[in-house]
């Protein structure tokens, strides 16, 4: 992926994949360029240059049939904040064209899943913060999708939350076998992925896979500050 905003290269040329069934991390410092990656994954952004493929699919050239396999939810709340939990959920499904039926058996799912059924009734700016995180989770998996991207997922919300939301991924990546692309600035959050990529000024640095970083004994912490600290020093010689 290649993408520039006027003389700001925000990607440049960077390539990685998401295996079926894998939690895979983004991680980098603010203005990495971790919400570009994912929003032009998601095909909400144009690419600039390279290539995109989802589920088969070219995201570019067939955004119609990448879309309906991925869900996606943004770093920002975007929901309306003036409909209900459940008016929510359904315009989302509306905007999936998911059926009727399936609508019905997926949301009596999402709300066991969230724990958001007795607040259906509810307007989603009355709800917490957290509250709000799984509504938006809610209506990106309404069209039961095979990947869902989340930017920052857990940011801004209570420790208590940060955890119950990570648990509903573990619970969906485990279950249903949902591929997860997901960028945090969280270090305790990138340990629950299989394979973390490290992002910084626009570069995709490496990739680890972090059950060999565990068993190396060394903290994923330590990696990312040193790599950083050793690309300052390369661009300072």
């Amino acid at each position: 992926m290649r993408k520039s905003f006027g003389v700001n290269q925000a990607l440049k040329g960077i390539s990685f994949s998401v295996e079926e069934g894998e939690i895979f991390g983004l991680v980098g410092p603010d203005g990495a360029g971790k919400t570009t990656a994912v929003r032009i994954a998601a095909g909400v952004m144009k690419i600039d240059s390279g290539t995109v493929i989802v589920g088969g699919f070219n995201v570019k050239e067939r955004p119609d049939e990448s879309k309906k396999i991925i869900g996606y939810m943004p770093q920002k709340f975007s929901l309306y904040q003036d409909l209900s939990v459940e008016e929510n959920i359904n315009f989302f499904a509306d905007l999936y064209e998911v059926k009727s039926i399936e609508r019905e058996l997926m949301k009596k799912d999402l709300y066991a899943f969230s724990r958001l059924g007795k607040f259906k009734d509810r307007p989603a700016g009355k709800l917490s913060g957290g509250m709000q995180k799984k509504l938006a989770l809610a209506c990106a998996l309404i069209n039961v999708p095979k990947l869902l991207i989340l930017d920052e997922p857990t940011i801004g919300v209570d420790p208590l939350s940060r955890q119950e939301l990570w648990e509903m991924l573990i619970k969906l990546n485990k279950e249903r076998r949902v591929s997860i692309l997901v960028t945090t600035s969280y270090m305790d959050e990138v340990e629950r992925c299989g394979r973390v990529g490290l992002l910084y000024e626009g570069e995709l640095l490496k990739v680890e896979n972090l059950e060999d970083v565990l068993k190396s004994g060394v903290r994923f912490e330590e990696i990312f500050i040193n790599e950083m600290e050793r690309q300052k020093n390369m661009k300072s010689l």
